[in-house]
């Protein structure tokens, strides 16, 4: 039988695909892109000519019968997203989780994710770590950071330029301990930049250099609750 292949691509510079990724995309009868533009770019540079069929967020229960299907009939289907590894932030949970009850067989490659090299980069320990991926943007965001607020593992989610000063004086506002924040962009790019300090210093910096590009923030761990087991987990992981 056919497979699912979930295949992570360069979350900035083209050169960080692997071999294995490269023959895979090769392989494929079909390549599910988040947005085809974005990811003709990338074929193109692998000088790669393959169907693409949109995969996204607005229509992934659409199309989900009509990919299993093509699973089903003996192809062998690529799912890429627009810059990293589909299902962190990004769709792809729903159609493995399908494939699964179907009985198909996904191979997930190993590869980029952008907010491993942001929490490396912070200095802060990531033995344990929390992963948010993406905070609400507006109900229930307080709550979480309250409760986040008392997390003694390193605390690691994604922001965007709009809303990072927002978040930023939140984290001073609800982070009492005064936590120690390093938050990376743009990374793996030309202009990659990662800065460390409070949230009041990050705020002083943004006011005179306003944020832009994605970013990933890294918060230090709550120190007094180091010996404390947190009923707020979503996810717990462990680079070895």
């Amino acid at each position: 039988m056919a497979k699912l292949f979930v295949v992570p691509t360069p979350i900035g510079n083209l050169g960080d695909i692997t071999f294995r990724a490269v023959e895979i995309l090769k392989a494929a009868d079909l390549i599910l892109a988040e947005d085809t533009r974005t990811s003709s770019v990338l074929l193109n540079y692998l000088s790669i000519k393959k169907p693409l069929l949109p995969y996204h967020k607005f229509n992934e229960h659409g199309i989900l019968d009509h990919v299993l299907q093509r699973i089903e009939a003996g192809n062998d289907v690529a799912l890429v997203s627009d810059a990293g590894t589909p299902g962190i932030s990004d769709p792809g949970f729903l159609l493995v989780r399908e494939c699964i009850g179907r009985g198909i067989d996904v191979e997930t490659l190993p590869g980029a994710t952008a907010f491993v090299p942001a929490l490396i980069n912070s200095g802060f320990p990531c033995d344990k770590f929390c992963f948010e991926g993406f905070l609400p943007q507006k109900k229930g965001k307080q709550k979480i950071l309250q409760q986040l607020s008392q997390e003694s593992r390193t605390i690691i989610f994604y922001e965007s330029p709009y809303r990072i000063i927002k978040t930023l004086e939140m984290i001073r506002d609800i982070f009492l301990h005064n936590p120690q924040i390093s938050v990376s962009r743009e990374i793996s790019k030309k202009f990659e930049e990662t800065i460390r300090g409070t949230a009041e210093e990050l705020l002083a910096h943004f006011s005179d250099k306003p944020p832009k590009g994605e970013f990933v923030v890294v918060v230090e761990g709550n120190k007094a609750n180091k010996n404390i087991k947190s009923d707020f987990i979503h996810d717990e992981s462990e680079i070895g």
